[in-house]
């Protein structure tokens, strides 16, 4: 293994993984995800799990206002310990691999087909299992350093980081997408100087982003950049520690270029008296490549009318597009610039858009077309 213990300290280099001001507080999710354990961004919502003792649900979350959307239930798997989620273009991924004590020898991820997901409530998923291949002792002997709470889908394989209770570092363990069982073999590790309990690989960026929090529940994101087939942690490390108080933070995902959202457990000790919600963050980043539109900029409104509406209700818009371009991404805006809703080119297939949780205000319907972006107000009322 090579280890890594050099940490880009903001405050030392002067270099920002993004500003601390950019950091919001969606608001508290709702009890019944009070225990959420990981994220991920699809079809324009987010989805969430809670963790161990659980029942095996899915449960879909609005943007703005943080309403469960949807549940939905794997009938054939059970939530011993649910950590974490990810996805690639065709599947879901839930990491079954919790193991605080290390002496799981049931460690599975489970796959979704994401086809199936969308049109059921109710699925079934197939059964990846792994054990690690340099442990060998499975007695209860305290927290272990085989918990693990994070994973992320890297291109053929799928990426385990470990959460070391007593190393306080993270090893990257892979392991294949397809169903089957393995040996999850060593790829990488870190000392990260805190527990890891996140993490999502952002694509359209190219650039790792692991959350976690110390032992005092202080949080902090990595940004890694330049993750490879062969090499997780480079040199290319920022690490920031989150001005967002105390918080159990648990789980992490992008939903475009440079926007992500962060959850956060609900954490309740006696003595002393505290009690953290459980909540949502969101925060941006400045990723935009040369050639790529960026959904997160504040549209300005195109003189040519080349959008025209249908109508508007107070649940849906409905629109005709004169143009006769690919679509790569549709989002809205509120005037403030703010990103309320975004939905990838390949997951729309209807001129007409869910606006029910919208408050009443002015926003702007923005489409990405290539090399160029227009956009054009509307209100709901």
């Amino acid at each position: 293994m090579r280890a890594k213990s050099v940490f880009y300290f903001l405050f030392m280099f002067g270099s920002f993984l993004f500003a601390q001001e950019n950091i919001e507080a969606v608001g508290n999710l709702s009890d019944d995800i009070s225990e959420t354990s990981g994220l991920i961004f699809h079809n324009g919502k987010l989805i969430t799990h809670n963790d161990s003792g659980n029942t095996s649900v899915l449960y879909e979350i609005d943007t703005v206002s943080l309403q469960i959307t949807r549940i939905i239930s794997i009938t054939n798997a059970e939530n011993v310990d649910w950590e974490d989620i990810a996805q690639d273009d065709d599947y879901i991924y839930i990491g079954d691999f919790g193991n605080n004590k290390g002496t799981r020898t049931d460690l599975a991820i489970y796959r979704i087909n994401k086809q199936v997901y969308d049109q059921e409530n109710t699925v079934t998923a197939e059964r990846i299992d792994f054990s690690y291949e340099d442990q060998t002792e499975f007695t209860d002997n305290g927290n272990s350093d085989w918990d693990a709470e994070a994973f992320f889908v890297l291109n053929d394989q799928l990426v385990i980081l470990t959460k070391q209770w007593q190393s306080k570092g993270t090893v990257a363990y892979t392991v294949p997408k397809t169903p089957g069982t393995y040996t999850a073999t060593i790829f990488d590790n870190y000392n990260s100087a805190g527990l890891v309990t996140g993490a999502t690989y952002n694509p359209l960026a190219n650039v790792l982003f692991i959350v976690g929090y110390s032992s005092t529940l202080s949080p902090f994101v990595l940004r890694v950049d330049g993750v490879t087939d062969t090499t997780i942690f480079t040199d290319e490390i920022k690490r920031t520690d989150l001005n967002i108080g105390l918080a159990q933070v648990e789980g992490i995902t992008y939903a475009d270029i440079n926007t992500y959202y962060l959850s956060s457990e609900l954490f309740i000790k006696t003595s002393p008296s505290i009690r953290l919600e459980s909540q949502l963050f969101t925060f941006e980043t400045q990723d935009k490549t040369d050639g790529e539109d960026d959904p997160t900029v504040n549209p300005e409104p195109t003189e040519k009318d080349i959008i025209v509406f249908k109508g508007v209700s107070t649940n849906s818009l409905e629109y005709v597009l004169h143009i006769d371009e690919p679509i790569s991404g549709r989002a809205i805006f509120d005037t403030t610039g703010r990103l309320v809703q975004y939905v990838p080119g390949s997951e729309i297939t209807e001129n007409k858009v869910d606006i029910t949780t919208l408050k009443a205000s002015v926003y702007y319907l923005t489409f990405y077309l290539g090399n160029r972006t227009i956009s054009i107000p509307f209100s709901k009322k």
